[in-house]
């Protein structure tokens, strides 16, 4: 199925979870946030959120860094 990801296209399976979808990508769903559709989704709702042709997601990796 076709999503847009991060404001570009991108195929991916049928019938897949936001976590399927992070899977997919190599992705480690502890290190990022993300928006779905025009709302922060939550953590908890990842594996349930099935996704649909068209669906609109933003995935923002947070980075480590400090202060010197």
């Amino acid at each position: 199925m076709d999503l847009v990801i991060n404001g570009e296209s991108h195929n991916a399976p049928d019938a897949c979870s936001m976590l399927d979808l992070l899977a997919s990508l190599h992705i480690d769903p502890s290190r990022v946030a993300i928006e779905y559709n025009g709302l922060i989704l939550r953590k908890d709702a990842w594996a349930g959120t099935a996704l649909q042709p068209g669906d609109k997601v933003e995935i923002v990796h947070f980075v480590g860094g400090g202060c010197r």
